[in-house]
């Protein structure tokens, strides 16, 4: 048996699992992805102060069971908000214990490391550690330093915040698995499991990433267009509107810098979908009479988005496959099945 099926038992495989989109992946769209039998993230992001509450909620939303006294469903942070995240959150973690800690975006080299030995003890190792990375060497690293129990590997068309320099999925997935591996054979350490991120929307590319290597696959931008997402209609119509997103979509810190956030790390950047922010930008308009812009347009509700409009859309490379507003349940159900007859597995 996977280790997946065995840390997880309520999911079907390959696994689906919603990214945990700061302030938008909320505990009613991740308890209904678990409750599908995918693996809900709650964004927590750099601020533990709904943390509680979320995962209230999500104790009564969820339907499904876990093993070793887990909740069926994980929680995301942003390790560059530092060790006051960490003290606040160690106490509900080792209360609630969900299945699963993501880690992502340290800005110290050790902090990963020290995460993942704090939660470890607080939840008396019963939750397990997913690490992001983006690089073969970050990858290297993590395994030596942490052996995280997974591996997100997030390709460049990844929608919201990743490495500004990074290799895209199909190439960066197939070498990060043969780099752990021959890593983990001459250290004689467990291997992680590997899961992948980046520009995946449907079934099609969940299969393609576990020919590559994985045993499932995250999904952002797909979930931006389910009821369940906390989001604006604005930002959602955005979304469904855009196409072609290897062109329509670009990673920077222009809508970073517009918006106020700017506590990430130098190397990362945020992708989302063009619009007269960007362009503007583009065509020499300075910064200043665009921010004023950008602040006009915050006033303007969901007419704030779109082509037209100059608001943070946030979204993947794979956006053009987003195509309507379905259940969480039903995206994660039908992604998967799509995955399924696409390697021809027989049902799990």
């Amino acid at each position: 048996m996977s280790a997946i099926a065995t840390d997880y038992p309520w999911t079907s495989q390959p696994l689906i699992a919603v990214a945990p989109m700061r302030l938008i992946c909320l505990s009613k769209l991740a308890s209904e992805v678990s409750n599908a039998g995918g693996l809900g993230f709650i964004g927590i992001g750099s601020d533990a102060s709904t943390l509680e509450a979320e995962l209230t909620q999500a104790k009564s939303q969820l339907t499904v069971k876990s093993s070793n006294d887990t909740l069926p469903i994980g929680v995301g942070f942003l390790l560059w908000a530092g060790e006051p995240l960490l003290q606040a959150s160690l106490p509900l973690l080792a209360n609630f214990r969900p299945a699963a800690v993501w880690l992502f975006a340290p800005s110290q080299p050790d902090q990963l490391a020290h995460w993942t030995t704090e939660i470890r003890k607080a939840t008396g190792g019963k939750s397990k550690i997913w690490i992001q990375i983006g690089t073969v060497a970050a990858a290297v690293g993590v395994v030596s330093s942490c052996q995280p129990d997974v591996l997100v590997v997030q390709g460049s068309d990844a929608g919201g915040h990743g490495l500004e320099e990074c290799a895209g999925l199909i190439s960066l997935l197939p070498e990060v698995d043969d780099a752990v591996t021959s890593l983990c054979q001459s250290k004689s350490v467990p291997k992680p499991t590997l899961i992948a991120a980046g520009g995946l929307s449907d079934g099609r590319g969940v299969a393609a990433s576990t020919l590559l290597g994985a045993s499932g696959a995250v999904l952002g931008t797909r979930y931006l267009a389910c009821p369940e997402a906390n989001l604006t209609k604005g930002y959602q119509n955005a979304v469904l509107a855009a196409s072609d997103g290897g062109v329509n979509t670009a990673r920077g810190k222009l809508y970073d810098r517009l918006r106020g956030t700017k506590d990430w790390p130098a190397e990362y950047g945020g992708r989302g979908i063009l619009n007269k922010t960007w362009h503007d930008h583009k065509a020499g308009l300075s910064e200043e009479e665009n921010q004023r812009l950008y602040d006009e347009a915050m006033q303007r509700g969901d007419e704030g988005w779109g082509d037209g409009g100059r608001l943070t859309t946030y979204a993947g490379a794979g956006v053009g496959l987003v195509k309507r507003v379905q259940p969480a349940s039903e995206i994660t159900r039908e992604v998967r099945e799509e995955a399924r007859k696409a390697l021809k597995m027989e049902r799990l």
